[in-house]
């Protein structure tokens, strides 16, 4: 009767025990504290969501996109994740897809019709979804357009709201990457504390 020696076979495994033990705390823990401690102590506003307080009470954050839907609040994109951030995504319809065709003529002719502009005067931002489902932004056109009817609806002058838009609209990041943008929950919680 032949008898299989098993020992280099159980020679190698303590190793690799040891080893995925030795990743799995390393990588899987110590640097994941590591960096969650290193970003709470260099950046704590981001690092813990970019939170926005309004009396105590979370409004939103500046990274992610709230739905608006009153006419006295600027509308943000819309989104195929329906502004949930644990579905965070894009559609996934190609560029030749009827069904993404047909909601992009709807969205724009709804945003044409709330506004009260032609078509041609709806900017891409405001009926075509971000790539992550998510983004807070919108270009200063977007939110040009909107501001006869943020005014009318809260019985301000178009002025007022102009120079709020012009306020908060951003530049390129670090002056070089992307293009001006305004944050859509910044402009309308700075809009609820005009008079």
């Amino acid at each position: 009767m032949n008898t299989v020696d098993i020992t280099p076979q159980t020679r190698l495994l303590r190793p690799a025990l040891g080893m995925a033990m030795l990743t799995l705390l390393g990588f899987g823990l110590a640097y994941s504290l590591l960096a969650t401690g290193l970003g709470r102590a260099l950046s704590p506003y981001t690092a813990t969501g970019s939170l926005v307080t309004r009396d105590g009470v979370v409004a939103g954050s500046t990274l992610l996109s709230q739905p608006f839907a009153s006419a006295r609040y600027f509308m943000g994109r819309p989104t195929a994740s329906g502004h949930d951030p644990m579905a965070m995504a894009g559609s996934n319809l190609a560029h030749s897809n009827p069904e993404l065709m047909q909601r992009i003529t709807a969205a724009r002719k709804a945003v044409a019709q709330r506004e009260g502009v032609p078509l041609e005067r709806v900017p891409a931002d405001l009926f075509t979804q971000s790539g992550s489902g998510s983004d807070p932004h919108i270009s200063p056109e977007a939110a040009r357009l909107q501001i006869a009817r943020v005014a009318q609806a809260r019985h301000l002058p178009a002025e007022e709201v102009a120079k709020l838009v012009s306020a908060h609209t951003e530049g390129k990041q670090f002056g070089l990457l992307g293009q001006p943008r305004v944050n859509v929950l910044a402009l309308n919680l700075a809009l609820d504390t005009m008079k």
